[in-house]
């Protein structure tokens, strides 16, 4: 009977497969192998991986968890040539900034189908700006996933020699694999966006946002369709020991810690109105702190449909899912462990991801 079915049935059949079943379904024979590379594309009916990339070198590798099993994973990133360190996730990819050099190169990797390829450089090299990702959706006109790459602030040489503020705003746009800068900038504010705010990004409803890293804490935001930038409070701002914008079901929303142990999450509403939505259930928080009763090393990561709290690979990680159409629950994962042996805990950053099997365009020089 399968071998009998229409291939574009077929395809859409492995889409409902989890990313391993999908790889075991793909070495059965040829016909299954073509149709599984078809599939991955629109795979989404299943919860998002974690992948633990170290925030060192630590010969070249990787972990990921899989939510369907439980499951931990090595990956080697031994075809990688650089020292990189982890931006975001973008459709099954990672953006990486290599670390090998101060002026900003990016790169993007499938960690699964072992591709990786660099950016071209920027227009104008600059060390330590701010960096944010668009993904679009495939349309009629460009009947593949693209993304642009935003860029802010930073240094830059200056003229007469020396280093200053670069107050420029600079994209990359994958369709066309090109840099061009699209707009100027206030200094003071590629200042903020070169000294305190990290590499995290949230896209939401046309504009993109970057979190101060400086307590109290604060957001900058820019609004790709009218070039105009903004900036945004941020809920008990002097009271949180962290704070992270993650992106959710579309909309900008902001998860922190308080100095008595609770965690909390805020969603911006159509008034930039800050509206409590959330809190992490007290007992997954305490067991997420351990002895430290911090939420200082605390990091977080979202991609629709998921955010997850964690602080490194050995330790667990609170997760808080839509498991029915809207309909959230909390979980509790453990740390780092390898066919039942717990692996020794470090420093990383956690991307969430849907698996892509397929060999990505994006990829192609």
């Amino acid at each position: 009977m399968w071998s009998n079915l229409p291939f574009d049935l077929l395809a859409y059949i492995f889409s409902f497969l989890s990313p391993d079943s999908l790889a075991c379904a793909r070495s059965a024979n040829r016909h299954w192998h073509t149709c599984a590379k078809y599939s991955t594309e629109t795979q989404r009916h299943h919860p998002s991986w974690f992948i633990a990339l170290p925030t060192r070198h630590r010969g070249l590798s990787c972990y990921a968890h899989n939510p369907v099993d439980n499951n931990w994973h090595h990956l080697s990133l031994d075809f990688i040539p650089d020292t990189t360190r982890p931006i975001a996730s973008i459709r099954g990819l990672v953006l990486f900034r290599a670390t090998s050099t101060s002026a900003l190169q990016l790169a993007i990797c499938n960690p699964f189908t072992r591709q990786f390829r660099h950016l071209p450089m920027l227009k104008v090299p600059r060390t330590n700006p701010a960096v944010a990702v668009v993904e679009s959706d495939p349309t009629h006109h460009v009947p593949v996933h693209n993304f642009k790459v935003y860029v802010a602030g930073g240094m830059s040489e200056a003229p007469a020699g020396g280093a200053s503020y670069e107050p420029t705003l600079e994209m990359y746009d994958s369709q066309h694999d090109t840099w061009r800068v699209i707009e100027s900038m206030p200094v003071e504010f590629a200042v903020r966006l070169t000294v305190w705010t990290p590499n995290e990004s949230v896209y939401a409803n046309g504009v993109i946002y970057w979190i101060t890293s400086a307590r109290a804490y604060s957001i900058m935001g820019f609004d790709i369709g009218s070039n105009r930038w903004r900036e945004l409070s941020v809920p008990m701002a002097n009271k949180l020991e962290f704070a992270t914008l993650v992106p959710r079901n579309g909309n900008l929303t902001l998860v922190g810690g308080t100095c008595d142990g609770e965690a909390r999450i805020w969603e911006l509403d159509e008034d930039d109105i800050w509206c409590l939505i959330e809190k992490v259930p007290f007992e997954l928080g305490m067991r997420l702190l351990g002895e430290k009763r911090s939420w200082g090393s605390t990091k977080c990561v979202g991609i629709d449909g998921a955010v997850c709290l964690y602080r490194d690979l050995g330790s667990g990680m609170v997760f808080w899912r839509d498991v029915d159409k809207g309909k959230w629950e909390w979980f509790w994962v453990d740390g780092c462990s390898i066919r039942g042996k717990k692996l020794q805990t470090f420093p990383i950053k956690g991307v969430l991801l849907h698996p892509n099997l397929a060999s990505s365009c994006l990829l192609t020089v």
